[in-house]
């Protein structure tokens, strides 16, 4: 029996063959090199699950096979991607944990990996009316590189900003005569920096990541703080939109928030294209999870992905997440996929995901984007900085609370029930005019600020 095998059949010894049938199926692969136990998933929901539940007994089963303390690491790789070979470990794109993904040509910085990545296409980004305009500037920059740049796409996590960043960077590779395109996570940026640094090779880094076609940058709120890095990599944007090359940079949140980027370097991003990419719709998380029958090559009834599309609201790789499971259990337990099997495999996954607001939550969630102390909300205050983000806190409530009027009336300072049915009118009307509001010293859409109070909400 071979080493990998071993292990799996030590994991399906001490974990029950039953519940090793359940999660680590044949999407999840298991490598072993070099004292270095790796565990593979098709996608981030069920890497997470099998980290929290596993961790410790890979460790355990890897350290008993091999006969020394065995090291263990968890990463992401698309189903799509063949078995990767041990014996030879390439350069390659990347995707670990914390999501990291690089790629580029054979003089650019790249992570050495055991596994390679299929990148996204962008024509297999569904488009919904979140994401539109932020797909069509995608499309238009293909087309004419460097008439708009930088790009810069900005939304919450599982969105598709990094999808969106993967179906341009593809989309350039195959192009005869652009060659030189790298994408980068923030963090790998840092990380070739401060090495270029302590090994006196910044002429070298500076050479790599500055003569290029296209450069891709995501999460860029990593950034923030890191000052050093900050002005090499604004002086690395500024050489290549010089040269008229194309940039395009990705964050969770809009230019404006990203405040430890420095005002500097905020206002280069905000002279090219910002584009928002709002969480998927109903509409839009039902063709993702049509696609991705598609590419597991399941048959899941459209009652089954219609509760998927309304159950899993928070992150697209829920639903991704959530397929997987039921096409192990399909397979494990030998019945059809069907609304009722669907209820019952996915019962755990579905209350893990149901987020619970309260009434704190949201006035937490204003006071942080709106710039103003908690208490002032409670107040009596009249100032549109105060009553604004005061009656957007009420009409929140009314959405994502089961409170009554009176409830939310008195959280907000003892104010009576016909004081939230007003505000709730007043911002329903803003709504519909499209009105601005006051945000910090600036006016900001009605829409976008309710996207960005959200946003902070989902992130807790």
């Amino acid at each position: 029996m071979d080493v990998v095998s071993a292990i799996r059949h030590g994991l399906s010894e001490r974990i029950g063959h039953e519940r090793y049938g359940l999660w680590f199926h044949e999407g999840v692969r298991v490598v072993c090199a070099d004292g270095l136990v790796t565990i593979a998933a098709p996608d981030q929901f069920l890497l997470d699950r099998l980290r929290r539940q596993f961790s410790r007994d890979v460790q355990d089963v890897g350290s008993q096979v091999l006969g020394t303390p065995a090291s263990v690491e968890f990463v992401v790789i698309p189903p799509s991607v063949p078995d990767p070979d041990e014996a030879s470990i390439p350069e390659a794109p990347v995707i670990r944990q914390p999501e990291v993904r690089v790629a580029g040509n054979s003089e650019a910085p790249a992570a050495k990996s055991v596994f390679t990545s299929r990148f996204a296409k962008l024509s297999d980004f569904v488009v919904g009316d979140g994401n539109r305009v932020a797909f069509t500037a995608s499309r238009s920059i293909v087309q004419r590189p460097g008439a708009v740049s930088p790009l810069f796409l900005y939304g919450p996590t599982g969105c598709g900003k990094t999808q969106l960043l993967e179906g341009i960077w593809s989309e350039y590779r195959s192009r005869a005569g652009l060659n030189k395109v790298l994408m980068l996570a923030a963090e790998q940026f840092t990380t070739h920096f401060l090495e270029a640094l302590r090994g006196s090779g910044l002429p070298n880094f500076r050479r790599k990541v500055r003569d290029l076609d296209v450069l891709l940058i995501d999460d860029l709120q990593f950034f923030s703080g890191k000052r050093a890095t900050i002005i090499e990599l604004q002086n690395t944007v500024e050489s290549l939109l010089r040269q008229g090359r194309q940039v395009v940079l990705a964050a969770d949140r809009s230019p404006q928030l990203l405040k430890g980027l420095g005002p500097e370097f905020l206002g280069r991003l905000t002279g090219g294209l910002v584009c928002g990419v709002e969480p998927p719709d109903f509409g839009t998380r039902l063709g993702i999870a049509r696609q991705m029958t598609r590419s597991l090559e399941i048959d899941v009834p459209d009652d089954v992905l219609e509760l998927l599309a309304g159950k899993l609201q928070e992150d697209a790789r829920q639903i991704s997440g959530a397929l997987n499971r039921l096409h192990a259990a399909s397979e494990a337990m030998q019945q059809p996929i069907t609304f009722e099997f669907a209820i019952r495999s996915l019962d755990d996954i579905f209350r893990a995901t149901q987020r619970f607001v309260h009434l704190v939550d949201i006035e937490r969630a204003v006071c942080e984007i709106f710039g103003v102390d908690g208490r002032s909300l409670r107040e009596s205050g009249k100032s549109k900085t105060v009553s604004q983000p005061r009656m957007l806190a009420m009409w929140l409530a009314r959405k994502y609370t089961r409170a009554a009027f009176s409830e939310i009336g008195e959280y907000f300072g003892r104010r009576s029930h016909s004081t939230v049915i007003s505000a709730e009118k007043k911002v329903n009307g803003w709504m519909a005019k499209g009105a601005t509001v006051q945000l910090g010293l600036s006016e900001c859409r009605i829409e976008e600020a309710i996207r960005r109070v959200e946003s902070q909400l989902r992130a807790g």
